[in-house]
């Protein structure tokens, strides 16, 4: 999986690099050396989306990052699900670290900074996420052997690449140092995440795997990054309309300029009653075709009167 290096010292980005330490203990037959090997191509698609390249430029919205949060919560809910299932599977028992690993609990408390106490009622599973869930759910259920794909594919990259994304995000969204808001990459029961990823690495490549099955679950993993990539996709469409008159999902955008929840027609959510901003109202009444006429109407009366009056 990558292993995250910042850029040198007075750099203006941060970049992720896709290399390991060698272990010479390896065999290029082994587990981990297949899914290296195996996902590469995807590593560097994955890397080259807009929307993690944006990211790593610290070009990324409060309102798209907590969407990403959310999109995150129903992916790792569905994956730990599926984890607890089979925990006593011996194609996976090796691989279960719950106290370690998951990250369910630490995306709750996101989400519940993000979006307050009601923060379930406030999010939803978008179409590209689902998809995602759909496709774990069903390994999970009746191809257990290749659940393996997917915690590999999430978990080390959250030990990797996903502590760049961390700093990233907390310098970008101006996010305490507390760590609100990112608890997310923090894994308070892994003291050195290197050594870490060596032990799951050494049980992968312990599993009693036959070489058609480690075909699969490289197979398997390709299909994880690239479930990643329409969620990245998805994002990118959706950040990219954040600056016209609604956001995905409906949220009222102010005009702009400043924080959008300092405006006080502000709705935290489609449907909340309440007054909506009188900057996108108008904006809204303005764009509709009998307005438009009864404006076009007027002004050509006065255009026709400020005509007279200058004749």
């Amino acid at each position: 999986m990558p292993s995250a290096q910042e850029s040198p010292e007075g750099g203006e980005e941060d970049t992720l690099h896709y290399e390991e330490t060698e272990d010479d203990a390896v065999s290029p037959m082994d587990l981990s050396e297949l899914l290296k090997e195996g996902t590469k191509e995807s590593h560097d698609r994955a890397e080259n989306t807009q929307f993690v390249k944006d990211f790593l430029k610290g070009r990324i919205k409060k309102e798209l990052f907590k969407l990403a949060t959310a999109a995150l919560y129903f992916t790792y809910s569905a994956l730990e699900e599926e984890m607890d299932h089979n925990k006593d599977n011996p194609l996976f028992a090796p691989l279960y670290f719950p106290v370690e690993l998951h990250r369910r609990e630490a995306l709750a408390k996101d989400l519940k900074y993000f979006y307050g106490e009601d923060w379930k009622e406030k999010i939803q599973c978008s179409e590209a996420t689902q998809q995602y869930v759909d496709r774990i759910h069903h390994v999970g259920q009746h191809e257990p052997e290749l659940l393996v794909a997917h915690a590999y594919t999430r978990y080390m990259g959250d030990l990797s690449g996903g502590q760049v994304l961390k700093k990233v995000a907390q310098r970008a969204l101006k996010l305490p140092s507390t760590e609100e808001g990112i608890q997310f990459y923090v894994f308070d029961n892994i003291s050195n995440a290197q050594q870490f990823k060596q032990l799951y690495r050494a049980r992968m490549n312990a599993l009693d795997l036959d070489k058609n099955t480690k075909e699969r679950i490289v197979e398997e993993a390709n299909k994880a990054f690239r479930f990643n990539m329409q969620v990245f996709d998805e994002l990118d469409k959706v950040g990219r309309s954040l600056g016209e008159a609604a956001q995905d999902g409906g949220v009222p955008v102010h005009d702009g300029k400043g924080d959008i929840r300092k405006c006080p027609y502000y709705a935290d959510k489609l449907g909340t009653a309440g007054p909506s901003c009188p900057f996108h109202a108008a904006a809204g009444l303005a764009r509709q075709p009998l307005v438009q006429l009864v404006l076009a109407a007027c002004m050509a009366v006065a255009a026709g009167a400020a005509a007279w009056y200058i004749l």
